[in-house]
């Protein structure tokens, strides 16, 4: 019995109580990080999605000037989306901005946002219309909030909001997303 005992003492290893304290500690620090980890996922695709858009909308927008001249950016506080009139899908915008091999405005267009999510796309029915071209994300909820948009930021955590570009500018964006001011030259 005597040397059964003086083998044990001579073992290496944990003991039970050392691994429950580990794993604790483990569980404690995991709780702290997967919060944060789920919402820089989010943000990311937030992000991404925001600059699809601004991509898309600065490749539109360039097809539309040399169409037609400049957009005027109105002053206006909501934005109607239901007055673009016609909606098209990714491969139509993209025959509309890739003329050809040599001559394009952007080389493919995304049907889908970071969420997976299809953009919408609309714009109107003449080229000389107020209200022309408009992109829209439905954020990570599967439906777009409606057709009017009050126009500004909103809050960037608040993903499931509907992020919308029309007419040169971001009608309704995450707080910290850089827009034209429709004032300055």
């Amino acid at each position: 019995m005597i040397s059964r005992l003086n083998r044990r003492r001579g073992q290496k290893g944990f003991t039970l109580i050392e691994l429950l304290i580990v794993v604790a500690i483990i569980g404690i620090i995991a709780a702290i990080l997967i919060p944060n980890l789920l919402d820089a996922l989010q943000k990311a695709k937030q992000k991404r999605t925001v600059g699809d858009i601004r991509n898309l909308g600065s490749a539109w927008f360039s097809w539309y000037q040399d169409q037609n001249g400049a957009a005027a950016a109105g002053a206006a506080s909501t934005y109607d989306w239901s007055a673009l009139g016609t909606t098209i899908d990714a491969a139509g915008l993209l025959s509309t901005l890739y003329i050809s091999n040599t001559m394009f405005y952007i080389q493919q267009v995304p049907a889908n946002d970071a969420w997976g999510n299809e953009y919408g796309f609309a714009h109107g029915a003449n080229l000389d219309d107020a209200v022309y071209m408009g992109i829209r994300s439905p954020g990570r909820g599967d439906d777009f909030e409606g057709d009017t948009y009050t126009m500004g930021p909103f809050i960037g955590t608040d993903y499931n909001r509907d992020i919308v570009w029309a007419d040169g500018f971001f009608v309704a964006y995450p707080a910290g997303v850089k827009t034209v001011d429709a004032g300055t030259p």
